[in-house]
């Protein structure tokens, strides 16, 4: 490894995190152009069918890029899809050693692009800062692994473990600080998963309150760059309906049901057919077939029903958990309702892998422990 080299490879990931609010279904790439030392070229992907990292960089550099190294967050496409093949294009500039982080699990490129470079004399380097690169991709990269979406369910809970009172109030258990994270993490998803017991409860719009977003963010994404997720209702009885406020945004609404039915919809709306499972939405087929409509990542935003189904079934990647310092009492509504349990080592187990205070509520993320 060449001194300074995890120096640009950290400024690389630092510009591939800013496209986190934008890129979906698209990776989150930086990449930097380095000449004796000094940057002369940098950029990150800002949304799918902008120019890619690489292109921006290149562009920066220009001349300057011709004997230089390249330092890419993921490995460079060699296939044309919305834009040109970025392995051609540091070939063409003269770049003389490409370091990149991480390789490529889409089938279109998947080592093909590191091959490419290394038959046009480029030295290759792989592999460095891996890690830090993983986590910038989560839900892209599962969905090229393993034909399904990154799952996040977030949950809101009392201190002894309760999301309502027993009258069905919940607004708020948790305090603004908490409702404004959020909206981070709904502008990362590429979609947000409910139920029809939450839209006919509550008549939620789901969409990313950029009013809710701090200043800094604000800065760096102006409200009309900001992606609003795709809004997913899992309607088994076909209770949505076009007067919820859900189904009358301009960003999309997909209404998961095992039978469509003719009603006036606005254009946004889709409704999407999946098969029942023990009389409830086939939940497994459902995330395939999300993974094929290049869904990255999903927010699950639900009551304990959903929560507890997704969880029996093994399809939660984070657990999110905003825990406010209150006390509700015993005829509360339980955070989740999984079947009683024989024996503690059935239990399903968690790793901590943050914990973060928020104004008075603290907030807990976990990755399940898998065999």
């Amino acid at each position: 490894m060449v001194v300074n080299d995890q120096k640009f490879m950290n400024h690389a990931l630092f510009l591939a995190k800013k496209g986190r609010f934008t890129t979906s279904p698209n990776p989150n790439v930086g990449c930097v152009i380095v000449s004796n030392g000094i940057i002369v070229g940098d950029g990150f992907h800002s949304k799918s069918g902008a120019p890619h990292a690489e292109i921006y960089a290149l562009q920066k550099a220009g001349k300057k890029a011709n004997g230089g190294t390249a330092y890419i967050t993921l490995e460079p496409c060699s296939h044309y899809g919305k834009t040109p093949p970025c392995v051609n294009a540091l070939i063409n500039a003269g770049i003389r050693r490409v370091v990149v982080a991480l390789k490529d699990p889409n089938p279109n490129v998947s080592g093909r692009g590191l091959v490419q470079l290394q038959k046009a004399g480029i030295e290759v380097v792989y592999g460095l800062l891996m890690d830090k690169a993983e986590q910038l991709n989560l839900g892209f990269l599962k969905r090229m692994r393993t034909g399904f979406p990154y799952v996040q369910l977030k949950l809101a809970t009392s201190l002894d473990g309760k999301t309502a009172l027993a009258s069905g109030e919940s607004k708020w258990i948790t305090s603004l600080n908490s409702r404004k994270d959020v909206q981070k993490l709904r502008a990362q998803a590429s979609a947000i998963l409910t139920t029809s017991v939450t839209v006919l409860a509550d008549n939620p719009i789901l969409n990313v309150r950029w009013t809710d977003f701090p200043n800094k963010l604000k800065n760096i994404y102006p409200k009309n760059k900001i992606r609003q997720p795709i809004r997913i209702i899992l309607d088994s009885k076909n209770q949505v309906n076009p007067e919820h406020l859900i189904t009358q945004t301009n960003s999309p609404c997909w209404l998961i049901r095992p039978n469509p039915i003719l009603q006036h919809w606005s254009n946004n709306v889709e409704q999407i057919v999946i098969p029942k499972y023990k009389k409830r939405i086939n939940l497994i087929i459902l995330m395939i077939q999300l993974a094929k409509r290049d869904i990255n990542s999903i927010l699950v935003e639900s009551g304990p029903t959903l929560a507890s189904a997704l969880l029996k079934l093994d399809l939660i990647d984070e657990l999110i958990i905003y825990i406010s310092p209150k006390i509700l009492g015993e005829k509360a509504r339980e955070l989740i309702n999984i079947p009683e349990l024989k024996k503690l080592k059935d239990a399903p187990k968690f790793k901590f892998i943050n914990i973060k205070l928020l104004g008075p509520d603290l907030r807990v993320k976990l990755r399940p422990l898998r065999k």
